[in-house]
Parts: C-alpha cells; structure tokens; sequence
C-alpha cells in the first residue's frame, strides 16, 4: 500500500513532518510534545537518538501522515473493483471424516470479492476485535474458495481453525 518507504531515522522523520506543518519548527515542537530547541538540534544533525517517547511520537507521527492517499486509494480499490488476495494456512473443515470434504490443514490463497474485502476493511477500520476480523476473513474464503460465489454448494459450513500463517494483499 506503499510507494517508498517511511523515513527510518530521527533527522529524517523530523524533516518529513516539518514540511508537513509548512516548515514551523515552532508547531512541529508542539506536535510532538517538545521544545523548538530540541526539533532544530534533530533537523541540524546535532542530536540523533531521541529518548523513547521522542522516538514513539516519531514514529506514530510519520506513519500517520505517510502517504494516506496512497493507502486511502487502494482501500477504495479493493472494496470497490479490485478484492483481496488471501493467502493462510489453516485447518479448513468441511465435511465428514473420510471425505474428501473431511477437515485438514490447507495451504490457501484465493482472491475475494470487492463486498468481501469491503467488509474486512470496515472491520478493521472501526476496530473490530481479531475475533471479529477472523470471521470476516473465514467467511471471505468460504465464500472465495469453497462455495465458489454460491453455486452449488451455497449451504456449505466451514471450519476455519487453528490458523499458521495469514497475509491480506490489495
């Protein structure tokens, strides 16, 4: 969801939110909770390692204003035309044992539909607990990958369980 990557070190972070607040060292230092004097030793170069909140402040900062059209963009993206891809390993189970439906772990990755991936991201978006977005997701690929969008096998129940690994991709 991201171009370039963030700035990493403290000079860097500085500079990037300075330009942020039209160059004002003066609403930076308050921004961050800090004196002026302590923005302009991080931007000349004379000071490098901030304490832990400086660093924290820093770093939550520069993530919030990085680039949030960018990810603003590929959110609508996804939940408007382009879906999801998900990709998990995970215990899936669908029928009874002795089946070829019986439950075992799966490696997986599916592309779900934009109304899918748009309920994932409003999940997200408002908070929602990882129980919650753990549904969201199971559902998704049930859907996706199982049911195949309803035909034929609408009525399917899935068990999605003991997940390994999971990445959500725009």
């Amino acid at each position: 969801m991201f171009t370039r990557p963030a700035p990493k070190s403290a000079r860097a972070q500085m500079k990037f939110l300075r330009t942020r607040e039209r160059g004002s060292t003066k609403s930076l230092a308050a921004r961050l909770g800090v004196s002026r004097k302590t923005v302009q030793r991080y931007l000349s170069g004379a000071s490098t390692k901030p304490n832990k909140r400086l660093q924290a402040a820093l770093v939550q900062e520069t993530e919030s204003e990085w680039q949030p059209q960018v990810r603003a963009q590929a959110r609508q993206r996804a939940a408007s035309s382009g879906g999801l891809v998900i990709s998990c390993r995970a215990y899936f189970g669908l029928g009874p044992d002795g089946t070829s439906d019986a439950g075992r772990v799966r490696d997986i990755q599916v592309a779900v539909s934009p109304s899918h991936a748009a309920a994932i991201i409003v999940a997200q978006e408002e908070g929602a607990t990882e129980s919650d977005l753990h549904d969201a997701v199971a559902e998704a690929i049930a859907d996706a990958y199982f049911r195949q969008g309803g035909g034929g096998r609408a009525g399917l129940e899935v068990k999605f369980a003991d997940v390994e690994w999971l990445n959500i991709n725009f």
